[in-house]
């Protein structure tokens, strides 16, 4: 008796189930950051000697900045794992990664326990995590694109930078709720810690989802026709720089701007405004709960306008707006909502717009391999060190408005480049083999 054949999934309940898996493996991911922020002020004290508070301020966000040195390793190892061995698997390897580094930090001595030992041991584990998160935000938003139906691919990959979004509402909230709730002993002594320990049933589910999952159809069409590249960091490199270069020239505005509003923001307002730790995280609360909430319109606009149109809203939203929303946080509770709330909403329009073009650009091919490349790289150089570099100026201007005129600058670039250099690309068939389509007559270039 022959058996009968099992019929196909419906394609409605495998999008869900590929947006739900990426979902919560990407939220692991981000959740580290969203605790590190978190806890910025009470890691300064328990990491380092307490002697001179701003010092010991910027040797956290130093070693915050430090996880950043890792990921091009990151990027380079799982850009090239995932465009040949596949999407997915790559995936499962960055949530374990990443949630057994996070799990550790929750675990680690103190400076009081065993000396310079304790930071060194938590910038290792940094690392960890660094390299992990190399793959991570490029490789999750490939996967939702290329199950994605055409006309809706930025909706569809929404749900990386909102789940980006809801991983700092979740540290916040917990950090709120810590700060508000356990004596200042407690805090210091184990509260601290629990927002890392999190990480690990966080891990476990995520892995469990990711595994569950068939790799992408797109990939599987490159198995078909036996198209992997053996090379594609290489190939990458040599054949998409212009995309690379390109991606890498307005991702710097998104990454300062993500990580001052959501990393930076905390620690600005409590030390340099002089707000409380829990007015300080409520701030950071409602602003992530902004972004997160215009983000899936921001992508429905991208996907009716295009990229382009909706990136240079954004570049050059943030070349007027910071100053006025840093200037408004000094005014008192309600204008710090306002002003990090008015940052947020421009990091959710040029972010959503980001992930689906950061797919696009590239040949199915190469696109894990060189979404990884100029995305990461303005993450090390610019996001990572955005923290330190505003806290520095801070401290050199004795300007509160410094870390605004500072993303205003970058700003200017990143607009000039989006104009210039950016080719809309939400028309291109993410199947294609070529590196971009060209006009017709002309002849495509192969990747």
């Amino acid at each position: 008796m022959t058996a009968t054949p099992a019929p196909p999934a419906d394609p409605r309940t495998v999008r869900r189930t590929v947006i739900l898996s990426s979902a919560i493996g990407n939220f692991v991911e981000w959740f580290d950051s969203a605790a590190y922020a978190v806890m910025s002020a009470t890691i300064a004290g328990r990491f380092f000697p307490t002697y001179d508070r701003t010092a010991a301020l910027l040797a956290t966000w130093a070693i915050f900045a430090g996880g950043f040195v890792a990921r091009p390793l990151g990027a380079a190892f799982f850009g090239r794992y995932g465009d040949r061995i596949g999407r997915n698997r790559m995936l499962a390897l960055t949530v374990l990664a990443m949630s057994g580094a996070t799990f550790l930090v929750g675990l680690l001595p103190t400076y009081a326990m065993i000396g310079v030992a304790a930071p060194i041991l938590l910038f290792l584990l940094r690392c960890v995590q660094g390299f992990s998160t190399g793959g991570e935000y490029t490789g999750a938003s490939a996967f939702i694109m290329e199950y994605a139906p055409e006309g809706r691919r930025a909706r569809f990959a929404s749900a990386v930078p909102v789940t980006v979004g809801l991983a700092s509402v979740a540290g916040s909230g917990l950090g709120f709720l810590l700060t508000s709730t356990l004596s200042t002993p407690a805090l210091q002594s184990w509260g601290w810690r629990i927002p890392f320990l999190l990480a690990a049933p966080l891990g476990l589910i995520g892995l469990y989802l990711r595994s569950r999952v068939e790799d992408t159809p797109v990939f599987r069409a490159l198995e078909r026709k036996d198209d992997i590249a053996q090379t594609p960091l290489r190939d990458a490199v040599r054949k998409c720089g212009r995309q690379i270069a390109t991606l890498f020239g307005y991702s710097i505005t998104n990454a300062i701007g993500y990580y001052l509003m959501s990393s930076y923001m905390i620690a600005y307002m409590s030390e340099e405004l002089g707000y409380s730790k829990s007015e300080a995280q409520l701030t950071n609360v409602v602003s992530m709960l902004a972004y997160s909430v215009v983000c899936p319109f921001a992508a429905s606009a991208s996907d009716r306008y295009g990229r382009k149109p909706l990136l240079l809203v954004a570049c050059a939203g943030f070349v007027v707006a910071p100053l006025p929303a840093f200037w408004l946080m000094k005014t008192g509770f309600a204008g710090a909502v306002i002003g990090t709330s008015l940052l947020a909403v421009l990091v959710a329009v040029i972010g959503s717009s980001n992930v689906p073009a950061l797919v696009e650009m590239f040949p199915a091919r190469l696109r894990a391999s060189g979404s990884a490349i100029g995305y990461t790289a303005a993450y090390v150089l610019c996001g990572g060190t955005a923290p330190f570099v505003a806290t520095g100026l801070v401290s050199a201007t004795g300007s509160s408005l410094a870390p605004g005129v500072y993303l205003m600058s970058i700003a200017v670039v990143s607009t000039l480049v989006v104009l210039l250099a950016f080719r809309e690309t939400r028309h291109l068939p993410l199947g294609r083999d070529t590196v971009r389509e060209e006009p017709s007559g002309t002849e495509p270039v192969s990747a």
